[in-house]
């Protein structure tokens, strides 16, 4: 065992089916993060997921931007926002949880992007700072110190939720191979981990963990 793991949470987030091959914002090669992930979850008694959860009227989405292409950067309520394709919409099979991830010991889902006037990487608060999820609080309140992030994808949700973990004063722990990136620019990905690096955020392999 690498690491003692007490006092520790494995966050997951966004592993939903519109961010894996085949759905509406496809991460490349996202569906490989879940075997690792499932690994993971069994050595981890701490487990909180993250459920990125859009209103079909949501202000992130091109649709709903007449005359806006999509990946095209508008302003919205005085924030830059990147216009994306309608994705992970409440009640869709888009929104849901792929089905080889297992949730059976998840003590809690935060669910974000639900306010249609502001987007939501983090799964602490929303890109204005100003909606928080609740996330924090609880991981504070049940004694969690070291935050282990997963999921999809690193140059967005996962990024900026490691990035508020750190600014909460968690121990942060990006684990490299239970992650993927958009890339929507080639080198995004690798720009996100320098970014958490230099925020003090830990980058680590899964076998740290594992072995």
């Amino acid at each position: 065992m690498g690491m003692n793991l007490k006092n520790s949470v494995l966050l997951i987030v966004d592993v939903q089916n519109d961010f894996l091959p085949g759905g509406a914002l496809a991460v490349n090669q996202g569906d490989e993060v879940i075997p690792v992930i499932n690994e993971l979850q069994k050595i981890f008694n701490f487990i909180v997921a993250t459920q990125d959860f859009h209103p079909e009227d949501h202000g992130s989405f091109a649709a709903n931007h007449e005359g806006k292409n999509l990946y095209e950067e508008i302003e919205l309520n005085g924030l830059t926002q990147t216009l994306w394709p309608v994705h992970c919409a409440q009640g869709s099979e888009g929104a849901e949880f792929h089905k080889e991830l297992n949730p059976v010991r998840w003590k809690a889902i935060f669910q974000k992007g639900k306010n249609p006037e502001v987007d939501s990487y983090s799964g602490f608060f929303d890109n204005a700072r100003r909606g928080d999820t609740g996330l924090g609080d609880f991981l504070q309140n049940e004694g969690i110190m070291n935050v282990f992030v997963t999921g999809l994808a690193l140059d967005f949700c996962v990024k900026f939720t490691a990035l508020d973990s750190v600014s909460l004063g968690f121990n942060t722990y990006l684990i490299t191979d239970a992650t993927r990136a958009v890339n929507l620019q080639p080198e995004d990905g690798e720009k996100a981990l320098e970014e958490m690096k230099n925020a003090g955020v830990k980058i680590i392999d899964s076998s740290a963990l594992l072995d």
